[in-house]
């Protein structure tokens, strides 16, 4: 349960009326609402073209009650709520819409006597972001260094030097502890659980390394298409849009080493750490640590759905990648040789997505080869979503008079144990940015090095088209040669969607 967070707040949101707004801030920030996780004097601000309050509230009641994890339960829960939701309308590029803001909060502070915490939620397009930033400094609204916060969603650049040129001019108005690059994949309570399985327990820590650990697979799968994003997609692709965030902080979430503290700046050194210790891809080992897809027409819950350059907004001769596998090594003492695949991609079988630890097999096989004809090596299946659960896949004895060994499970799940419904990602994450709280945050250190594992894979790719795109088809589990990428190491995919095999 999250903690009561009572400094007064206004949170503002530049782009109200998107689909972000409408899919997750407004649900997220209600739930925080039903669980008193806001302060009592708390105001939401939305900035936008269309300053028609009351159509405006309307609509994201329809939001509300579509979205949320809570529903409305009577009227006065929800006129409670939408009493705290104001407008103002403007152009992002004008001034006065941020004269009109700044008069707005210096307003609410004569009213309840008390400075206020100030969030700015860009959700925008990227396009914006520079001149948004820009225009809150002119009017002196990222001036208070402990109260003013911007929240910039992803992409945070498109390139390397993008990013880092967005950086540049993001600090020149905001301190870096001022600035949330927010990633939803963190807010969620399988990942932020691998630190307190990790780090609050004693029993696996200790074999948490390349003595015990064979490899490590991490698949971040989606069965929808690109919706109405084919115009924003066709110039992004799945490794910039997954891989350069969602994935490698997974990735850092498994790997890093522990820190001395539960502090925001300790634990992101930690990631940072190991984003520096991965090594650098070449023009020469891409074609052997990197796959990349396109998916063509197929099928998906038993109906046909067109091929990626069929979608709306989508250059019909596309060489933009839906699906990105990579292999990755962390090169220090913990992991050196350990691989780490990751994969991602849309118009796959299924939605899920899962950390996989594979253990190495015992030194000494003791039994009979019939005994053990189905022994696998013990692995470790966290579970992100659908659902959120953690499965030890370990060896146990048939009963009966021989000697067989079958695969068992020992499951954690969220639900059962805790019979309560877990916040959504971005519950967790807009209160974190209310208290101040950074941990599940991106910083500029760790963005730039992000870019730096996955640049050297662009460059190669934007030179040389890949001419078999597409290259599977829609409802599958993605091109042939992402098998390939473990098949050349004696290794193979595990499947997301497999059985636990009970016994008989």
């Amino acid at each position: 349960m999250l903690n009561n967070h009572k400094q007064p707040t206004i949170f503002c949101i530049f782009g109200a009326g998107g689909d972000l707004s409408k899919r997750k801030l407004f649900p997220a920030l209600f739930n925080l609402f039903i669980d008193k996780g806001l302060p009592e004097r708390f105001c939401i601000v939305g900035l936008a073209r269309d300053c028609d309050i009351d159509p405006f509230r309307k609509h994201m009641r329809e939001a509300v009650q579509t979205f949320s994890r809570q529903a409305i339960k009577d009227e006065k829960t929800w006129s409670d709520f939408a009493s705290k939701i104001e407008f103002i309308c403007g152009e992002f590029g004008d001034g006065e819409l941020y004269s009109e803001l700044g008069k707005f909060i210096a307003a609410k502070e004569k009213e309840w006597d008390e400075k206020v915490v100030r969030v700015y939620y860009l959700s925008v397009p990227p396009s914006v972001v520079e001149m948004i930033s820009q225009n809150l400094d002119k009017a002196h609204l990222s001036k208070e260094r402990k109260l003013d916060r911007i929240v910039i969603e992803k992409p945070f650049g498109r390139d390397i030097d993008s990013s880092a040129e967005l950086n540049r001019k993001l600090t020149q108005a905001w301190q870096e502890k001022q600035i949330f690059r927010i990633d939803h994949y963190l807010g969620k309570e399988t990942v932020q659980n691998l630190l307190a399985f990790r780090f609050g327990n004693a029993l696996y820590e200790p074999i948490w390394n390349r003595q015990f650990i064979d490899h490590v697979q991490i698949t971040v799968a989606e069965e929808v298409g690109v919706e109405k994003r084919g115009g924003y997609y066709d110039h992004s692709g799945a490794l910039r849009d997954m891989i350069q965030n969602h994935l490698l902080q997974l990735l850092c979430m498994v790997a890093m080493e522990p820190p001395v503290s539960f502090n925001a700046d300790e634990v992101r050194n930690k990631k940072v750490d190991v984003l520096k210790a991965i090594r650098p891809l070449t023009p020469e080992t891409v074609p052997t640590s990197a796959i990349r897809g396109q998916y063509g027409e197929g099928s998906n819950c038993g109906k046909p759905v067109p091929g990626y350059r069929e979608e709306e907004g989508v250059d019909p001769h596309s060489q933009t990648e839906t699906y990105a596998a990579l292999k990755l090594y962390v090169d220090n003492w913990r992991w050196q040789d350990v691989p780490f695949y990751l994969r991602t991609g849309k118009r796959l079988e299924a939605r899920v997505s899962q950390i996989i630890i594979a253990f190495r097999p015992v030194p000494h096989q003791m039994f009979p080869l019939t005994a053990a004809e189905t022994i696998e090596p013990n692995r470790l299946v966290i579970n992100i979503q659908p659902e959120e659960e953690i499965i030890l896949r370990f060896q146990a004895k048939e009963p009966g008079t021989g000697m067989y060994l079958r695969t068992a499970s020992m499951d954690f799940r969220y639900q059962d144990e805790f019979k309560t419904a877990s916040p959504e990602a971005y519950e967790t994450l807009l209160f974190d940015v209310m208290v101040g709280d950074g941990t599940l945050f991106m910083r500029d250190d760790q963005e730039h090095a992000a870019w730096q594992v996955v640049t050297p894979v662009l460059e190669v790719w934007e030179r040389t088209p890949a001419f078999s795109m597409p290259n599977y088809a829609a409802g599958s589990w993605g091109p042939s040669g992402a098998n390939t990428l473990l098949a050349q190491d004696g290794r193979n995919w595990f499947s997301p969607l497999w059985q636990r095999t009970p016994f008989k």
